[in-house]
């Protein structure tokens, strides 16, 4: 080709681009089908397409200087074409000097500024507007069209060519229609790309959420009657409509989780996820993907995209479970998020803005961890704007027979048994028991008894196979009457004399955690009115 041939498309070849154009679903496939087509021409040597963004590199830019403004830039996003000097090398990078060209600098930053495109028929003779004229003569460029992507008065980008050839005006009035022709299909395209996204992120939700409720053990809900049950109710009414961050601590086994579940339930956030995370078992290396998410081929083994439990979570809330076995290295990535409210996936430059309340919980001392110099302060600082504490079993002994009864009628219910109550004797061997292993471990423990009541409730033994030093706390068993059938004036003197034992091992108290109607798992004033029918001392002792 020489300078003096014009260049112009054929019509064929570009109805067939503009129907192309339209059946797009993804910005990605659009604009390669554009840069592609375009470039296959004879007379073009290079197509490239920039759109306009949020300034991402203005640190490093290489036109930092001749920037008005770090808001708004065009970037790259495609290119094609070949090089006549050298025929191996491919103008496909989009990670090369012209990566970024801030608004109104130079001839791609004029026409996104301005609307207005720039026409340069011939090079030899017009090379006001070429960066590298050397770098076009060398190459047998002669002409130059960039013409903005507009839709509906607003420039989305730039579509540029360069050619073997002069460009007139035919030519330029294609150009004119391709690169709004574009503009539509780009904003079409992202449409469908939102909605891919949603349902992605709706999959992903649902998904992560059978999961969760597949693996959640319920814990009884807030059943019971002791003050420490009611000061965290409180402070859940306190916390929750609010979006502080909470740190929940506590043994194992307490219903942390629960706690969490109704602070997320009484929120502003109910009506969007609430995701949980169990930390301790996110391995290192995974970490960043597991909490960000990453793109298609960012690493051995990442075959589709990975939206992250962040982006899961967005506009509503994130459960960190056991946020104290998270390694010290990686806490500062936790961090960030937290401060910024921003985030990168794995493979990918966008900055992602994210909106995600946090609910963290323990059963390590964080302050001490900090100490120890095993957690960041900082960190530390940031989840624990409001502590709740939620105490061992032990040391709410009110809740525990209410939580068993129920316990016991859910166990039946889902094993399709009669119904059945614990005896006043198995109660307070329930009452008195250590629980090392809290809620959960009495939930296990009344499954179990459930599950051998068919052999007789009176003749299940509770706490087989556990050793005598986790039920240190555990009160001496009355003895079963072998196979005798009791007559009701046996039954009610065994009754007599079970709360006579109950109220001089409590020295006559009745109320409160250490009373005697807590050791029988009665109300009190269903304990005083039995012990008024039945005459029996309350002698301190």
């Amino acid at each position: 080709m020489t300078a003096d041939q014009i260049f112009h498309f054929r019509n064929m070849e570009i109805q067939s681009l503009l129907l192309a154009m339209g059946e797009q679903r993804s910005t990605e496939s659009l604009f390669s089908l554009v840069v592609d087509r375009l470039s296959a021409f004879e007379e073009v040597s290079l197509v490239r397409i920039w759109l306009i963004k949020e300034g991402d590199i203005c640190s490093s830019c290489l036109m930092a200087d001749e920037c008005p403004s770090r808001e708004l830039c065009l970037h790259l996003v495609a290119s094609a074409g070949h090089s006549s000097c050298n025929e191996a090398l491919e103008w496909s990078r989009l990670d090369g000097k012209f990566k970024r060209f801030p608004m109104g600098v130079r001839k791609v930053g004029h026409i996104a500024a301005t609307g207005q495109p720039v026409v340069v028929e011939s090079i030899p003779e017009d090379s006001k507007w070429i960066a590298h004229p050397e770098w076009a003569k060398e190459e047998g460029i002669n002409g130059f069209a960039g013409q903005p992507m507009r839709f509906h008065g607003e420039i989305l980008g730039v579509l540029a060519v360069f050619t073997t050839t002069r460009i007139n005006k035919p030519a330029l009035d294609i150009l004119h229609i391709l690169a709004n022709h574009a503009a539509t299909a780009l904003v079409n395209a992202r449409a469908f790309e939102q909605i891919e996204d949603l349902k992605r992120q709706l999959e992903a939700e649902n998904s992560l959420l059978r999961e969760e409720l597949s693996e959640t053990s319920f814990y009884g809900g807030f059943i019971g009657r002791s003050l420490a049950l009611q000061r965290i109710v409180q402070q859940i009414d306190l916390v929750a409509p609010t979006d502080a961050n909470v740190l929940i601590q506590g043994e194992s086994g307490t219903g942390k989780e629960l706690v969490a579940r109704e602070l997320h339930q009484r929120s502003k956030r109910n009506n969007k996820p609430l995701i949980k995370v169990n930390c301790a078992s996110v391995p290192k290396e995974l970490f960043a993907s597991e909490f960000f998410g990453h793109v298609k081929g960012a690493f051995t083994g990442a075959h589709v995209n990975r939206e992250g439990k962040f982006g899961a979570a967005n506009q509503g809330t994130l459960f960190l479970d056991e946020v104290g076995e998270i390694p010290l290295e990686l806490q500062a990535q936790l961090l960030r998020v937290l401060q910024e409210g921003e985030y990168e996936r794995i493979g990918e430059e966008k900055v992602r803005k994210v909106d995600v309340r946090v609910i963290a919980a323990t059963n390590r001392d964080l302050q001490k961890e900090v100490e120890a110099g095993r957690f960041r302060e900082d960190l530390y600082f940031r989840l624990n704007v409001f502590p709740i504490t939620v105490p061992p079993l032990r040391a709410r002994r009110e809740d525990i027979a209410p939580l068993a009864e129920y316990f016991l009628k859910r166990s039946l219910k889902a094993m399709n048994r009669p119904a059945l109550r614990f005896n006043p004797e198995q109660l307070a061997q329930l009452v008195e028991y250590n629980w090392q292993g809290n809620v959960r471990e009495l939930q296990n423990i009344v499954e179990r008894f459930a599950i051998s009541s068919i052999a007789g409730a009176a003749r299940v033994e509770l706490f087989s196979g556990i050793g005598e030093e986790s039920r240190s706390c555990s009160k001496p068993r009355v003895s079963d009457a072998g196979d005798a059938v009791l007559t009701e004036e046996e039954m009610i003197r065994l009754q007599e004399n079970n709360i006579a034992k109950a109220l001089a091992r409590c020295k006559g108290k009745i109320y409160g955690p250490d009373g005697a109607a807590a050791l029988l798992g009665l109300k009190p004033t269903t304990l005083s009115t039995r012990i008024r029918k039945m005459n029996i001392q309350r002698v301190a002792k």
